[in-house]
């Protein structure tokens, strides 16, 4: 019988058999350090749910498809019927035909360009490119583990170029046989009765499609070939710029990958119970940012994305309570999205796919434009899409899309999703103006391509619209330096790797494209970038590029891992000069559990 009225005596909790303070095998569920691609991919056949794939690459790649191959009859029968029209109608009614054609281009031609853009975008992000870069990275895996340690760094760059060239010919080739294997199939011309049969027109619609598309990737590919084989190929940084006396200095300290989770024993999908707990060593290392501040000033924080660990709401609020406890850096922090914040579809389940109309990759990138916005909103601004020039800030540009976002956060309608599609894309490149015509400045990328799964959430791909945005933004300050900030790795570096899959589907896709875009302001410019956990310091060309290694990931909560706070400077010359940067290690503590 219990004594309710005696003293309560302290109870003493045995440690359980399972302790679920230590994660379980469910952790690891998603972990690319604990289990290797194949018993991942192999875990996503049996639990992802076949019919939703279906429909989800009807959507992306056989709609798209059809559009390419049924445009070209639907267009020539329509042009047929509409001219024997014309001509019964005289002259007179052919000027009105005219002029109608003309209004309706007019008014609905760039909602059409965009339809089709997106289609055509879409088919070539998912099925043509990443071939051509697979087949690119396939070559340049092989020669490079048959040279071994052999191979210096000219013959690392003569092997590149002759890979993206080799891959442009193997893929051109490809393509051109897979066009003439369907070409007896197509038809080009429709007639009046191909309208009213649509039936008829199935198998000459998916002809087409693979003869357009085959066509356009023997060409793309040889074009993508040479390109890739003639551009300066990634090499290590050969030295660090001389500190030029009485120029301009900045430090930044660089982190990327930080991987905020909602709870405190929580494990990181990448590393599972093989990585930290918990958002411990984050607290620890933004109070060492702090102290290094105070000591010597810091100029800027710079968060190369993945800044949660999977887009949760909760993430974000762990994040932003933390940030809040270092209200001096909070304003000189600058935050890239990266693929964990926006394309992580389910942390718990890998197998879990999102349709591409679904409001939850809505809803993911309004969290986090909007907890950006809380940290670096009235310092940054967007760019006009019309005029290059900058605009508003992000709060102000966010703000007249407050209610809807409001709502949509609430309901998660699609409606309410579909009004909310483009104001992701268009804050993109965020831009922290330089303070003088020749200051430093940085711009924001948005590097995650659209996808709708788990297991390919790594991809990365930069818009030809921002690009042009970054190009006309960066061109308004001709004397200025710059910092490109993203999450993605523009190109795989000459780093030797142990399995082909960590060079496959983590850059970003049309990266070598990118860094040609880049090539006018590379002498202004440096690339800062987080993703692949490594640091890695080097250039293309005169492009310097900087890989940020995460000082979360990759090490249990009583190793030690590190950061660099890197130097930029303003050279004589107007040139951006990369100074010897400052490791600042983070020691590993031991983890204290309660219970006996």
């Amino acid at each position: 019988m219990v004594d309710h009225d005696s003293p309560r005596q302290p109870s003493a909790i045995k440690k359980p058999l399972v302790d679920p303070r230590e994660g379980d095998v469910e952790d690891d569920a998603s972990s690319t350090t604990e289990r290797s691609l194949l018993s991942i991919a192999g875990s996503l056949l049996a639990e992802i749910s076949l019919p939703k794939l279906a429909f989800a690459l009807a959507l992306s790649v056989v709609l798209p498809a059809i559009l390419l191959g049924l445009a070209p009859i639907l267009v020539t029968a329509w042009l047929a019927t509409a001219s024997g029209r014309v001509a019964e109608l005289g002259y007179p009614g052919a000027v009105l035909v005219l002029l109608l054609i003309g209004a309706v281009g007019w008014f609905g031609w760039r909602p059409l360009l965009r339809t089709a853009e997106a289609n055509f975008w879409s088919l070539n992000a998912l099925a043509v490119q990443p071939g051509y870069a697979l087949c690119r990275e396939a070559l340049r895996h092989v020669a490079e583990r048959s040279f071994g340690d052999r191979a210096t760094a000219p013959t690392l760059a003569r092997l590149r170029s002759a890979s993206s060239a080799g891959a442009g010919l193997i893929v051109c080739l490809l393509a051109v046989w897979i066009a003439l294997v369907a070409w007896p199939a197509t038809r080009w011309v429709g007639t009046v009765s191909d309208i009213l049969f649509l039936r008829s027109l199935v198998v000459p619609t998916l002809a087409n499609a693979v003869v357009v598309v085959s066509i356009y990737l023997a060409v793309a590919a040889l074009v993508w070939g040479v390109a890739d084989a003639t551009m300066d190929q990634p090499r290590d940084l050969r030295a660090f710029d001389a500190a030029p006396s009485g120029g301009r200095r900045w430090r930044i300290a660089h982190l990327s990958d930080v991987h905020v989770v909602g709870e405190r024993y929580g494990f990181r999908i990448e590393s599972g119970r093989g990585g930290p707990q918990g958002n411990d060593r984050l607290e620890r290392v933004l109070a060492r940012i702090e102290a290094l501040h105070l000591a010597r000033p810091l100029d800027l924080i710079l968060i190369s994305g993945d800044v949660t660990d999977a887009g949760l709401s909760t993430e974000w609020a762990e994040f932003l309570d933390i940030v809040a406890r270092h209200p001096v850096l909070a304003e000189r922090m600058v935050i890239a999205p990266g693929n964990h914040d926006v394309n992580i579809v389910d942390r718990t389940d890998p197998a879990k796919l999102n349709l591409p109309f679904s409001p939850r990759k809505r809803l993911r990138q309004m969290r986090t434009l909007s907890a950006i916005a809380a940290v670096q909103g009235d310092r940054l601004r967007v760019v006009d899409h019309r005029s290059g020039a900058l605009s508003s800030t992000l709060t102000e540009a966010l703000a007249a899309h407050g209610r809807e976002v409001a709502a949509f956060a609430d309901r998660g309608s699609l409606r309410l999703a579909s009004g909310l599609g483009s104001v992701w894309d268009d804050q993109f490149p965020m831009i922290l103006p330089p303070a003088t015509e020749d200051g430093l400045g940085v711009a924001v990328l948005n590097s995650n391509a659209e996808t709708h799964f788990s297991f390919t959430n790594a991809l990365g791909l930069i818009s030809a619209e921002q690009a042009r945005r970054l190009a006309a933004a960066t061109a308004r300050f001709p004397k200025a330096l710059w910092l490109i900030a993203l999450h993605h790795h523009l190109l795989e570096y000459p780093m030797p790797v142990s399995a082909f899959s960590e060079r496959v589907g983590t850059a970003v896709i049309n990266g070598s494209w990118f860094v040609r875009k880049l090539k006018p302001l590379a002498d202004r410019a440096i690339v800062m970038h987080g993703h692949r956990h490594i640091d890695w310091i080097g250039a293309c060309g005169a492009l310097k590029i900087v890989s940020a290694p995460s000082p979360i990931m990759g090490a249990r909560d009583d190793e030690p891992t590190h950061f660099y706070v890197q130097t930029v400077a303003a050279g004589a010359d107007g040139r951006l000069q990369l100074l010897s940067p400052e490791r600042v290690d983070i020691r590993g503590v031991e983890t204290i559990r309660s219970g006996a």
